[in-house]
């Protein structure tokens, strides 16, 4: 029933784990917060052999607003999977909070996904089954927090982005806006320290997207790191910085 949400979510039960909370791991260097070096991403074999990313160079520092855009196809998912740890590169360096990322086991790389990475995709990826309210939870109950506080940080977040009177509502009840708000909702509960969106407003009409970028913009200026992927001009404008993909390779503005 999960499905890509719970391979997501899976738990990580592991030791000596990193952490990307400021001030939480006194072994982390001065850098920036994610720092990818000639990272290469191949998919497929033989005749379907795609090159995804190719030797891409990116730094993202903490607190920073980053838009990535670029046309169908030129590797912004396949980025934001491995900057979520979902995926790995073929080829380069991933370093997260001044550790190298590619080296953590399945194990860890679960644990930091859980704590550390809250994500937002396109098609909302809410469980049908699930109230509003359960929906938002779902992380929580990975993490091992008391039922109490679970509700309290639950009914928290709905009543942030405008959605307590929907918290005993299924998905199927409520609008596409509605819905990827609570995606929102599910994505912050837990306080990570750093948000992908996938798309984020690619199934929306303009009013409900207008509603999303504001609230992306909100928990940027509330401290959170985000990393967005998109072909939607709209986010160039309030992102802090625009990086542009074309066929895996980041290229200057006037060659899209």
């Amino acid at each position: 029933m999960l499905g890509k949400l719970g391979r997501i979510l899976g738990m990580g039960r592991a030791s000596d784990v990193i952490s990307v909370k400021q001030g939480d791991d006194s072994s982390a260097d001065d850098g920036p917060l994610i720092r990818l070096s000639g990272v290469s991403k191949i998919l497929g074999a033989g005749d379907s052999r795609t090159q995804a990313l190719d030797h891409v160079d990116l730094e993202i520092e903490r607190g920073e607003f980053l838009s990535v855009n670029g046309p169908s196809g030129c590797g912004k998912t396949t980025l934001l999977s491995i900057l979520g740890l979902l995926d790995s590169p073929s080829e380069g360096r991933y370093e997260l909070n001044g550790h190298e990322a590619t080296k953590l086991s399945a194990a860890q790389r679960a644990h930091v996904r859980n704590r550390e990475i809250g994500f937002i995709f396109q098609s909302f990826n809410l469980i049908g089954d699930l109230s509003v309210a359960e929906n938002v939870d779902l992380p929580l109950s990975y993490l091992g927090i008391p039922a109490r506080e679970r509700s309290d940080r639950v009914m928290e977040a709905l009543s942030r982005f405008n959605l307590a009177e929907f918290a005993s509502r299924h998905p199927s009840e409520l609008s596409g806006g509605h819905q990827q708000r609570v995606a929102v909702a599910r994505a912050v509960v837990g306080r990570p320290e750093i948000l992908l969106a996938d798309e984020p407003t690619g199934n929306l009409n303009s009013e409900q997207a207008a509603v999303v970028i504001e609230m992306l913009s909100e928990l940027h200026a509330g401290g959170a790191t985000i990393c967005l992927v998109s072909h939607d001009p709209r986010w160039s404008e309030v992102a802090r910085r625009t990086v542009n993909l074309f066929d895996g390779i980041i290229v200057e503005p006037d060659f899209i």
